[in-house]
Formats: structure tokens, C-alpha cells, sequence
């Protein structure tokens, strides 16, 4: 840390760090751009690494997990609620109009795979988990009562009272089938919306789309369940308005319906049967409002903050965990290491082997995507990572260090190799002062010498 602050170029290490937020493991660059006369093949301008401290340019790592990185994830963050309350009010390319189309709020969850500890509130006040006067005991010995007032953080939630009864090979397998049932559930929802309206699927395709945008939390048991915005459109997404019939409440009829009817069968193997999955009996489906507790400003920020999280919350890792790896001997919760063993067991099963449950185990076998949407929901990630370059590139050109030039006339040669990540010890400890990050708890958690 000393040689570092001795330095001559720490002034722009310094302005390096801060350009990357203070990202926990930035990417290290080597290379260079040149800009180039298309006409005459004149060097306009240079940019090279080679001026660099360490000879290297550090960029972001643009992570979505804030486990990782906490600044690269509030970025993610911010760009994902900004996409999400351009489908709720409008901007970014989707008209104000967008607010008087049916839209509901809707969370999807797992089915029971046994008891657990919860938290449990009654008129605001927590009340006792399971308290059952004279409970029998499980067929492993073990009384199915809890009488404790659980805090929010006790390490007991999401705990099963008795692991020997509860369903771990049901829990893995809903984790990794949750997104076909997903889309079997969007497919069902067209179909019950054009029945409600008297139409065939084709007709409705002509008079309205539905459009979504959803991600995935997991709950304290280890099982993720579905937050989803779901918004009825005229027949060219949002910029038209719904047909005269479309209306919330047959929108949301027909999101019970298609909650309570698909399914999903597993393949069987040798010692597991086939199994059929299906949503959890309770289904939340509220109408998003103008006013409210449930306005467009909170459904979007309650839809960012899942983004960028993952399965650190049961307890698990945020990298891959290898069969040859000793899970004794891993920082993991009981309940989070059975479920893990278990992904390895299906996962070596033939008839599983698709469900790619040994290269997902540290997610206990949910293997979809976090944050998606239809694709006429509203804006893209990648058109507002677009506009954010735009402005930085102008701000260079403002401020003089980049120059201005005609981008019909001038030919970008960019050349680029990577060189390594993260930070050392020293520049850890810099970068959490200058920038006010915290450093990792532990070696798991990011970081590492890249030099």
C-alpha cells in the first residue's frame, strides 16, 4: 500500500479506480485504439496502455451479484429498475399511455417440500413458528413443534424441523425444472386471456400481447420463486392501446388459471420415479396503481433489489462447487449442503443428466436466468448501457480528452488482451478509501492478487 501511494502515476491509478467505482474485481486490459483517416490513413489519435499504471487499463466487471461486487451490481440494479418502471410509466422509448393498460403484479411460489422454521407476524407482532400442543413425532423421532418467535435474522429459517422428512430431491428438481414451468405457465396464459375474449390464439395475436418482465428470489428454504410483472398491450406492444375487452380482472382470472394448470413431469431414473411439478398454492396477484403501496416505484425497486441476488441467502457459494470438492469442509448451513449433495446425486443419474444439475449445485439446481422480460415490455439493458457509453463519450470529448471527430471520416482499430483481475491486498485496502467500499469478509467473496 506504501509503494503504491509513492508512486508517480497513483494520481491516475487513483482516477482509474474511481473511474470503475470502486469496483471489487476490476478487469484488467492491455492494448490500445488508434483513430485513423479513412482517406488519407493519417494516425488521428492514440490510446495506449503502455502509460498506464502497471501498464494495464482497469475497467468494471459489471457483475449483477452483489455478493461479488457491490458497485458493479448497483449498476445492474439501477439499469434494471430503470426497464422496469419504463413499462410501468412510460419514458425510454415507451409513451405515458403505457399506464392505463392492465397490469397486475404477480409472485409465483414453490410448492411445500416439508416443514420449516418461519417467521410468522399476527397484527404486527411476531408470533410462535409451529406451536402444536401434543405434536406427534416424525417417523424419525423427531416432535414436529417449534415455539420459538423467530427474529429476521435467525439462522433457523428456512431450516426443515426434521431434514430426514423433508423432500430434498423434490426441492432440487423444481429449482431446475422452474423455468420450463415458467414458460409452460406464459403459454397457458395466452391461451386462457384468447378464450376469455372468444378468440383463437392467432386472433389475439391480431388484437392484443401480453407482456412481462420477472426475476427470480429464493426463499430461505432453498427454492426460488417468480416476481412478475405481466401487462396487457394492443396488438404492436405498448406503444398501442389494449382492445376494448382487455381488462384486469380477465387478466388476472386467467393468471390463476394458468397457474393452477400446468405442470411438469420429470424423466425417471433409476431409484427416483417420475415426478409431476407444479406452482405452489399460494399465488399473489395485485393489481399495480398510481397511488398506493403498490405504485410503479415500488414494484420496480422491489424487482431490482432481486436482480441482483442469488442463493447467498440459504447459504450456499456464489461460484461453482466441484463433486471432488469436501462440502464438510466448505462454509455452508446443513440445510444448504444436503441440497447441494443432492444436485450431485441426480445429477449422476443419465436420465438427468440434461437438467445439468452438477454444473448448477451451488445455485441447488436452478440454472434460469435471474431478470428476463418479453420483448416488447419496454426498453433493453443493452440500450441503456448504449446511452450511458454515448454520454461518456461525450463527456470526454467536453472536457478535451478525447478529441472530436467525424465518425463517417475516422476508422477505430481497437486491440485488446486481458491481463488479469481484481485487486491486491494493498489496492484493496486504497480503493476502499478512496471509494468507501468495504472490503471482502473473506477470500470467497472476491478479490485476489492480479499482478
Amino acid at each position: 500500500m506504501i509503494t503504491r501511494l509513492h508512486d508517480p502515476a497513483y494520481t491516475r491509478w487513483a482516477a482509474q479506480v474511481r473511474a470503475t467505482n470502486g469496483c471489487r474485481q476490476p478487469i484488467h486490459l492491455r492494448g490500445r485504439v488508434d483513430h485513423i483517416d479513412r482517406a488519407t490513413g493519417e494516425l488521428l489519435h492514440r490510446y495506449t496502455t503502455r502509460t498506464e499504471p502497471d501498464g494495464v487499463l482497469r475497467v468494471p466487471c459489471k457483475t449483477r451479484r452483489a455478493s461479488r461486487c457491490p458497485t458493479c451490481a448497483e449498476t445492474y440494479r439501477a439499469d434494471t429498475y430503470q426497464l422496469m418502471r419504463a413499462g410501468l410509466a412510460g419514458g425510454k422509448g415507451v409513451p405515458e399511455t403505457v399506464t392505463a393498460h392492465p397490469c397486475l403484479f404477480v409472485t409465483l411460489t414453490a410448492p411445500s417440500f416439508g416443514i420449516v422454521h418461519t417467521k410468522r407476524e399476527k397484527n404486527g407482532k411476531t408470533v410462535p413458528c409451529h406451536p402444536r400442543r401434543d405434536a406427534a413425532a416424525c417417523p424419525h423421532g423427531r416432535v414436529i413443534s417449534c415455539p420459538a418467535r423467530h427474529a429476521s435474522g435467525d439462522e433457523r429459517l428456512g431450516e426443515p424441523l426434521c431434514p430426514d422428512c423433508y423432500d430434498y430431491t423434490g426441492s432440487v428438481l423444481f429449482n431446475a425444472l422452474a423455468p420450463q414451468l415458467w414458460r409452460y405457465f406464459t403459454d397457458a396464459l395466452r391461451r386462457r386471456v384468447a378464450k376469455a375474449a372468444g378468440l383463437t390464439l392467432r386472433e389475439l395475436r391480431a388484437q392484443a400481447t401480453i407482456a412481462f418482465a420477472k426475476v427470480a428470489e429464493y426463499q430461505r428454504r432453498g427454492v426460488v420463486h417468480f416476481h412478475a410483472v405481466i401487462r396487457l398491450d394492443g396488438p404492436t406492444g405498448p406503444v398501442s392501446p389494449p382492445p376494448t375487452w382487455a381488462s384486469a380482472d380477465i387478466l388476472a382470472d386467467a393468471v390463476r388459471h394458468a397457474a393452477s394448470a400446468v405442470t411438469v413431469t420429470t424423466s425417471a431414473a433409476e431409484d427416483e420415479p417420475a415426478r409431476v411439478l407444479r406452482w405452489g398454492a399460494q399465488l399473489d396477484v395485485r393489481p399495480i396503481t398510481l397511488d398506493g403501496d403498490l405504485t410503479d416505484q415500488a414494484v420496480a425497486g422491489y424487482i431490482a433489489k432481486y436482480a441482483t441476488k442469488a442463493a447467498e441467502c440459504v447459504g450456499t457459494l456464489d461460484r461453482r462447487i466441484s463433486p471432488l470438492d469436501d462440502l464438510a469442509a466448505l462454509p455452508l448451513r446443513e440445510h444448504a449442503r444436503r441440497l447441494i449433495a443432492e444436485c450431485f446425486r441426480l445429477g449422476a443419474l443419465d436420465e438427468l443428466s440434461d437438467l445439468r444439475l452438477v454444473q448448477w449445485a451451488h445455485m441447488l439446481g436452478f440454472r434460469g436466468h435471474f431478470s428476463t422480460r418479453s420483448r416488447g415490455y419496454s426498453t433493453t439493458l443493452g440500450d441503456i448501457r448504449a446511452d450511458r457509453t454515448t454520454y461518456a463519450r461525450n463527456e470526454e470529448v467536453t472536457t478535451g480528452r478525447l478529441p472530436l471527430f467525424e465518425e463517417d471520416t475516422v476508422l477505430v482499430i481497437a486491440e485488446w488482451q486481458y491481463a488479469g483481475k481484481g485487486h491486491s491486498l494493498g489496492d484493496a485496502l486504497l480503493t476502499a478509501a478512496l471509494t468507501g467500499i468495504a472490503l471482502p469478509t473473506s477470500p470467497m467473496d472476491g478479490g485476489g492478487d492480479a499482478r
